[in-house]
């Protein structure tokens, strides 16, 4: 079973489109043949576009209410921006990438890099070495390594530990030492 509310609409397409709808249900109807699958459904928002009928009209306003009313316009371009426009505004020297020019050679690897930060070549290198020197620290401090109770000084080949390393864990590595790792 299936039922249809109509009612008036203030735009003529909306109304059109429903009496359409509502004719060609009755056709079906009268000429004896089954109904669509699915009855015609309109979803409205009722608060803000319909009134109850019981309350009818206010006397306070003598306007119906429009269910354009609920909507939210936002402003919209008159003219369509012109290709030559948008490039213009794209390409405009202040949204350009900047030149960089603080570009040196990495000492280690002799690849470009910025002044002040470290080479991405040489980055895979350091990384190797801390691991290895972390499994170092954990070889000495049994327990979870969290955060290390004493100081790590790093020796390597060649180099002897000093008056202000006592007290401090010391590492010693059986090779030479990198030159983007500095001595403490």
């Amino acid at each position: 079973m299936a039922a249809l509310i109509i009612f008036y609409s203030p735009m003529r397409g909306l109304r059109g489109l429903l009496q359409r709808c509502w004719r060609q249900l009755e056709w079906s109807l009268l000429r004896g043949l089954p109904g669509p699958p699915f009855a015609p459904a309109l979803a409205v928002q009722a608060p803000a576009t319909l009134l109850d009928p019981e309350e009818g009209i206010s006397e306070e306003s003598n306007k119906a209410p429009n269910f354009l009313d609920s909507i939210f316009w936002m402003a919209a371009p008159k003219k369509r921006r012109s290709i030559e426009v948008n490039r213009c505004r794209r390409r405009h020297p202040s949204k350009l990438i900047k030149i960089k020019t603080n570009i040196d050679v990495c000492p280690e690897c002799g690849n470009l890099k910025q002044k002040h930060v470290l080479c991405g070549y040489c980055y895979q290198k350091i990384k190797a070495e801390t691991r290895l020197i972390r499994i170092e620290i954990k070889k000495k401090e049994p327990g979870p390594f969290n955060a290390p109770t004493v100081e790590t000084v790093v020796l390597y080949d060649g180099e002897k530990p000093t008056e202000q390393d006592e007290g401090k864990r010391i590492i010693e590595r059986s090779r030479k030492r990198p030159n983007w790792f500095t001595q403490n």
